[in-house]
């Protein structure tokens, strides 16, 4: 049974029930155009990653603002965007187990689908599912461009995988994934660029490979939210995927620019709502989000706008601020806004987003309420 909404359309946002996840609407729109508007002209194609947010509303707002379609890491996150109308799904991941193989491929009935191999038993097996399923299945081949994850060697070991989906009567080669996923996070942008610059390169010379044998990359996919100009700019990349733009985790936000300024293209809009519940010393106070409203796991929530105040002893239903020179000392009842470490896990432990017109200003309200659909979605 999922619990009802923490809010309503029209509430005061400050009577909103917490914790709660806390879209501001006005921050999250300004995101969506910058990044539509950088990817504008790059040559490049936008397919965001809906792993951060697991909503097929966010990611209708997203083709609305030019994006070709999602993209997302499980089976049943495509089935949710897919019957909540989005069209054109990749599974930027591999998929193992003939039940999973089944459903995937029983989705590409109702949407252009695709998904990912790095191995020529899961070739056969992709195969042998569109087949059962009378479908014909994209398939990219991904590459282990520095992230040590998933991933076949670039070059040579890449074209003969690409070879055998080729040769498969049920699939259609589509081209490279080619995502640096531990280069998000690298703080130093000249550090950050020479990991990229190093994936552009295996990813130029397998395309050129495959292009021998006369195989095309239609797409050649990757980037994130910390890379994606590198990637844009490279002549290589045909899609983007980068997710946690539309609300900018704390992470994220450690990163740095080529001056050395701060990683500001995108703005805070994801936020934990709580509220003091308690505040027994004039240097602690205690609000009710703890471990199960945000995730730490890439470090802890930071307050949102309220200098002197720090997040720290989470514990399962309780986060501890520590005071310190604030101008304005939490009292109880105060709502707070904590900015998430990590954005995409967080979300996943919300049912529903509460969307705030006018955060920060006398009239915040509470404008809608989406569900976060994919919640869960794990399998």
């Amino acid at each position: 049974m999922v619990m009802a909404p923490p809010a309503e359309p029209g509430m005061a946002w400050d009577e909103i029930d917490t914790p709660a996840l806390v879209i501001d609407l006005d921050a999250f729109e300004r995101n969506l155009k910058r990044m539509a508007d950088a990817v504008a002209g790059t040559g490049a194609r936008l397919r965001p990653h809906a792993k951060t947010h697991k909503s097929p509303i966010v990611a209708r707002k997203q083709i609305a603002h030019g994006a070709v379609g999602a993209c997302c890491q499980k089976v049943s996150e495509a089935e949710i965007l897919v019957r909540g109308g989005v069209d054109d799904v990749l599974v930027s991941n591999e998929v193992v187990g003939r039940r999973k193989l089944d459903r995937l491929a029983a989705l590409a009935r109702e949407a252009r689908v695709a998904v990912c191999v790095d191995d020529r038993q899961n070739v056969d097996d992709v195969a042998a599912a569109a087949a059962r399923m009378d479908v014909r299945l994209d398939v990219l081949v991904e590459i282990d461009v520095g992230a040590g994850r998933c991933g076949i060697a670039p070059g040579a070991p890449a074209v003969a995988l690409a070879e055998a989906i080729a040769e498969a009567p049920a699939l259609r080669f589509a081209g490279l994934q080619a995502y640096h996923g531990s280069a998000q996070h690298i703080r130093d942008h000249g550090e950050r660029k020479a990991a990229i610059d190093g994936a552009i390169a295996v990813t130029r010379e397998t395309v050129e490979q495959l292009a021998a044998r006369g195989l095309a990359c239609d797409i050649v996919g990757g980037a994130g939210t910390g890379t994606f100009e590198m990637e844009a700019a490279s002549g290589v990349y045909t899609e983007l995927q980068a997710g946690s733009y539309i609300f900018m985790d704390a992470d994220y936000a450690r990163n740095r620019k080529a001056d050395g300024g701060p990683f500001d293209t995108f703005e805070h809009a994801l936020f934990v709502m709580a509220t003091v519940m308690s505040a027994p010393t004039p240097t602690r106070a205690v609000v009710d989000a703890g471990h199960k409203a945000a995730a730490i796991d890439s470090g802890l929530p930071e307050t949102f706008n309220r200098a002197g105040l720090t997040y720290k002893k989470p514990s399962d239903e309780h986060g501890v601020l520590a005071i310190d020179g604030s101008n304005e000392p939490p009292r109880l009842g105060d709502k707070i806004l904590l900015v998430p470490g990590h954005c995409d896990p967080t979300v996943n432990l919300h049912d529903w987003y509460i969307g705030v017109r006018g955060l920060g200003s006398d009239d915040a309200h509470v404008e809608t309420v989406w569900p976060v659909a994919a919640r869960g979605a794990l399998f």
